[in-house]
């Protein structure tokens, strides 16, 4: 028996083949201690072990790199030398002279390894250099084989080459769909090199690269919505790096069609997974480069039944024309929440371009990324448009047969028929529906979305039981999905259910968890999970505590929300005034909070608001006591209940504020003079009622 040790297989018979793996990360931060301390007297990994671990990570656990790091502990600190490792090449040199030149620098063990390859060999090695987090094989033969002349060599066979070689790691990929092949970071480095000497063939390799994954973004977008939506979203996370670094080649080289179309690819991929960040920088990055259709003179869209992804690029025409419509609302649709954000004259005026171009029920705008119009919509306030073109979106898409579609606006309407309370029953009838058709589909994250939008039209009825328990279904089908971002929403909002269904303590556990993890999943079910704990605590005597969570929300959200927040944000706090006395400070708070109240959107989005906030005010100024404010109080009381939109179902703290309001008015005026008052409010305007407070 011989063991013997060989920069590939001998190729020998008998033999048997144990690939020589980096060091462990143990052994390596050991190497690195071991070899750190003979070149500086005293030196310990516990110095800056972050840094340390840094270095033996990113030198890929290779025994040599990790001496030549651990020579320069003579002259830098783990950090110092963990921050220069992008010029590895040039720092890790001053080997033992007693060892072979070849060894004496990192530069010159790769340079040997370098030699012995054939040209085949190099070819395919510089060009892999262009991949980031590794790649499978069809990517590799994709961008390593030789497009002017195919048979001079199989990339396929030069890649098992290089990984006989220990050039490239080969290691199974986590989806289940064959090998995936990847180059240690100092290979990497030394490969990207050689690409770059090269004349032209980084550039090609470049654009095969973005080529490939613009192709695989494209035709794995239809299947993120049913069956297969797990399976693709998978496919997308694993290549994420990779269509990244394609979306950065085509704005670098300002290619607009293929930036337009990876963005129109990997939309709904960063929809489903709250990705906004993502999709608001590589839309503006993208936006640069063409126009922008929504700038006067405003030309109307024609109907557009093909979507950009349907083809590959070169685009032209209308189809062309809809692309860029569809990317600047795809930006407008990930901007920050806030009323800075919205209220800026250059929004404004994207806003009003939108709603000059579209008009309701064009076929386009029933279908994602152009779809989002309906934020521009909203943002204009009027709840009559709105109303026309939800209608008009469900009506086209039932007469095109596009089912998912119809799906997806059925449970928009249902989202927004579930602010009224009146219209509940319609909001059910759509959810109904609307998870029919997902289930059709095998559409898991369309279920959840259903659900969540029939367990809000139950809990405007009151129904919360019922509620709780189709949000506990749909959020087993976002974890089915893995939609992390989604399942956080959805236990908030099954948090403030079990609240109402008096489950407080659930309810607490819940939430106190989510505030302290929600950072993992992005922030949008920061402002009810705060709101509500707030509500739970305010309830249970914890004031300061509420007001803590209430402070954090309102530090998170310093750079200004939207109207509709600060109106609940403002309304809440002054209700925690209440609870602690403080009668004048919540009434100074309310007089803010309807201001808020009456911007247009907030009008649309929570109807009932403005009257709560009379019904707060009402009991503010009946503690204060003196007539004047008594009566004042009970003709609150009034305009409460007339401002209210029909069947609206109060809240518990809601209910109970105005038990306590009425009863304190009562005992202080008398019956006759309550009813009296309260007449009078009921005939009060808004604006009239709000001049009370």
């Amino acid at each position: 028996r011989i063991l013997a040790t060989s920069r590939e297989p001998l190729g020998v018979p008998g033999e048997s083949l144990r690939p020589v793996e980096p060091l462990p990360d143990p052994i390596a931060l050991r190497l690195l201690g071991d070899r750190g301390a003979a070149a500086r007297a005293g030196f310990t990994l516990e110095e800056d072990p972050t840094a340390a671990a840094e270095i033996c990570r990113r030198l890929d656990g290779l025994p040599l790199a990790i001496e030549l790091a651990a020579a320069r502990l003579r002259l830098l600190t783990p950090r110092q030398i963990a921050d220069r490792l992008d010029d590895r090449f040039r720092l890790l040199t001053g080997g033992a002279r007693t060892v072979l030149p070849r060894q004496q620098t990192l530069r010159a063990v790769v340079d040997w390894s370098w030699e012995l390859l054939d040209e085949a060999e190099r070819t395919v090695l510089r060009r892999l250099s262009v991949f980031a987090g590794g790649c499978d094989l069809a990517a590799a033969e994709a961008v390593c084989a030789d497009p002017s002349d195919p048979a001079s060599y199989d990339a396929a066979d030069v890649l098992g080459s290089l990984v006989d070689k220990s050039l490239v790691v080969a290691t199974p990929g986590s989806d289940g769909r064959g090998m995936r092949y990847r180059l240690l970071e100092t290979v990497g480095e030394y490969a990207a090199e050689r690409l770059a000497e090269a004349a032209g063939d980084r550039e090609a390799a470049e654009h095969r690269h973005l080529v490939h994954y613009r192709e695989l973004a494209r035709t794995t977008e239809p299947l993120l919505r049913g069956h297969g939506q797990r399976a693709a979203a998978d496919r997308l996370a694993t290549e994420y790096e990779n269509l990244r670094t394609a979306l950065r080649r085509a704005v670098a080289v300002r290619d607009a069609d293929e930036a337009l179309c990876l963005v129109h690819s990997l939309g709904w991929y960063w929809h489903m997974h709250d990705l906004r960040s993502e999709s608001r920088h590589w839309a503006e990055a993208t936006a640069a480069l063409g126009p922008n259709p929504f700038e006067p003179p405003f030309v109307a869209a024609e109907p557009v039944y093909e979507r950009l992804v349907d083809t590959p690029p070169p685009y032209s025409g209308e189809t062309r024309t809809e692309g860029w419509r569809a990317l600047n609302l795809v930006l407008l649709a990930s901007r920050d929440q806030t009323n800075e954000t919205w209220n800026t004259p250059s929004v404004r005026a994207l806003i009003d371009g939108v709603l000059a171009t579209y008009r309701p029920g064009l076929p386009q705008t029933c279908r994602t990324p152009a779809s989002l119009w309906i934020y521009a919509v909203m943002i204009a306030g009027d709840p009559g448009l709105l109303q026309r073109v939800i209608d008009a979106t469900v009506e086209t898409t039932r007469e095109l047969g596009y089912r998912w579609e119809l799906a997806s606006a059925l449970q928009l309407r249902a989202n927004i028929l579930a602010n009224r309370a009146d219209w509940a029953g319609d909001a059910s009838r759509d959810a109904d529906e609307s998870l029919a058709l997902f289930r059709e589909l095998g559409d898991a994250w369309g279920c959840a979305e259903a659900l969540s939008a029939r367990a809000e039209a139950r809990e405007k009825r009151g129904e919360y039981a019922l509620a709780a328990r189709d949000y506990l279904e749909a959020i087993a089908y976002a974890e089915r999905l893995g939609a992390m971002a989604q399942v956080t929403v959805l236990r908030v909002r099954m948090a403030g259910t079990l609240t109402e269904a008096g489950r407080m303590e659930e309810a607490e556990r819940i939430l106190t968890e989510i505030t302290a993890t929600v950072q993992r999943y992005g922030n949008e079910a920061m402002p009810a999970a705060r709101m509500f704990l707030a509500g739970i605590l305010g309830r249970t005597g914890r004031i300061a505590e509420a007001r803590t969570q209430l402070q954090l929300l309102r530090d998170e959200f310093a750079f200004g929300a939207f109207a509709i927040f600060d109106g609940f944000l403002l309304g809440t706090m002054a209700w925690l005034d209440n609870r602690q006395g403080l009668y004048e400070e919540a009434l100074d708070r309310l007089r803010q909070a309807m201001d808020t109240a009456l911007d247009p959107m907030a009008r649309m989005v929570a109807p009932q608001m403005p009257a709560v906030h009379l019904l707060t005010a009402a009991l503010s100024l009946v503690s204060l006591g003196g007539p004047r404010r008594e009566y004042d109080a009970a003709r609150l009381l009034g305009a409460y209940r007339a401002q209210l939109p029909p069947a609206h179902f109060p809240v518990t703290t809601e209910r109970e504020d105005h038990a306590r309001a009425q009863e304190l008015a009562r005992a202080a005026l008398g019956d006759a003079v309550y009813e009296k008052a309260y007449a009078e409010g009921g005939g009060l305007s808004l604006e009239e009622a709000t001049a009370l407070i």
